[in-house]
């Protein structure tokens, strides 16, 4: 009910708009667009609520037309490169003219993950140009739609096809084939964390070797938002998974939470140059793959453990140390070597619109079917963004940070 009084409340500025429509169609599609951005800045704080099992009659009316100036977002702004907890800065920014092929979305969640810290810091592999907005991953809502986009509609929700386009922002215009449609019923914040780390865990899964039930895959990082993903994807088709992790105070929560998730094993760094490894292979088969995103010592022991003819895949370097390869893993074993990055895999597949759909589709079922979850979570209120940065760069700390518009 508030949400029809909320719209109500606003018929006179809808009337208002619709009295440029140049047409009775056309007035309608102004009307449901209108309409639909009240409600679209609605479904967050109805959603949490939702979710938290809060009264609904209480939700807060619509703050989408009081947020910001028609024409304008609020956005996390940076001008130079730095400490991030430096340079981000809270801005009002001028939205552009809806294109043919453009699409108007109303950001509802966005996390704040490694590689979006890397590109305020100037240190990641691509890099936007300044001044820029921050983010690379989240979900909206499409409030409006050029005449020419037919893969959308008011009402969808959608998530970045590619990495830079600034997702730290109340609203954005962005073409159409920047976006990717995610089915209905998705929570939110699986919503909003689908587009990197699942997608790198699918593909890394699925692109490398061909694992068969009772395989085993051995990972380190294994509580990184990927490494969860691996977890539980892997649990879906019987693929036994050894995961790695440092040495932590709270190290049995830890793994408790983990095997909740799927994992067959937990263990620490040290174990894993440890001789009980020689009993752990007893209960499941040698790795065919190793998912290594620390370098260092940590890769030289995912190697030592590959089954012949193994591969690793490296999608990351948290240590900062280089991978070192020992000449006998080439020699004796034929281990393979092999790098993944999920945003080159989706450029490589730009024009292959299907497959990518294939894959969010696949990940979205597994949401819906409750066999895959969204990371250990923290949600933080957009204009708190400081803590959600400076939280995201602790160390042990599990929690993604992701902020809520």
């Amino acid at each position: 009910m508030w949400l029809f009084k909320t719209v109500a409340a606003h018929r006179e500025s809808v009337c208002r708009f619709l009295a440029h429509a140049s047409s009775v169609r056309h007035a309608e599609q102004c009307f449901r667009a209108r309409a639909g951005r009240c409600y679209s800045a609605l479904r967050p704080s109805y959603e949490l609520r939702r979710r938290r099992g809060e009264s609904l009659c209480s939700a807060p009316v619509c703050s989408y037309f009081v947020s910001a100036p028609r024409g304008e977002c609020e956005a996390l702004v940076y001008r130079r490169h730095g400490d991030p907890a430096q340079v981000i800065q809270l801005e009002r920014l001028a939205l552009p003219e809806l294109g043919v092929s453009d699409v108007h979305v109303k950001m509802l969640a966005a996390p704040v993950n490694p590689s979006d810290i890397n590109m305020v810091q100037g240190t990641y592999a691509i890099l936007p140009e300044l001044p820029a907005v921050g983010g690379n991953e989240g979900v909206g809502q499409v409030l409006e739609v050029g005449s020419q986009v037919t893969s959308l509609r008011a009402g969808d929700w959608v998530i970045p096809q590619d990495a830079g386009l600034g997702t730290w922002r109340t609203e954005a215009v962005l073409s159409e084939g920047t976006l990717a449609a995610v089915p209905s019923g998705v929570p939110l914040l699986c919503a909003a964390s689908l587009s990197v780390n699942p997608c790198t865990a699918f593909r890394m899964l699925s692109d490398f070797e061909s694992l068969q039930p009772g395989d085993c895959v051995i990972q380190n990082a294994a509580n990184s938002g990927v490494g969860q993903a691996v977890i539980q994807i892997a649990a879906t088709r019987g693929i036994h998974t050894i995961n790695i992790v440092r040495d932590r105070p709270d190290l049995h929560k830890l793994t408790e939470r983990l095997k909740s998730l799927g994992a067959d094993h937990v263990i620490t760094e040290d174990t894993l140059r440890k001789p009980e490894m020689k009993e752990l292979f007893k209960k499941v088969p040698r790795p065919r793959l190793a998912l290594n995103c620390v370098g260092g010592k940590s890769a030289t022991e995912l190697l030592r453990h590959l089954q012949k003819g193994g591969t690793m895949v490296t999608y990351g370097g948290m240590s900062k140390q280089p991978v070192a390869v020992p000449v006998s893993a080439l020699i004796f074993k034929d281990v393979k070597l092999r790098g993944f990055w999920v945003t080159q895999w989706k450029r490589d597949h730009a024009h292959d619109r299907e497959k990518v759909q294939a894959m969010i589709s696949a990940l979205c079922q597994l949401f819906l079917q409750g066999k895959l979850s969204a990371p250990a979570s923290t949600e933080v209120p957009f204009r708190d963004y400081q803590t959600a940065v400076q939280d995201s760069m602790k160390p042990f700390v599990s929690a993604k940070q992701i902020l809520v518009m």
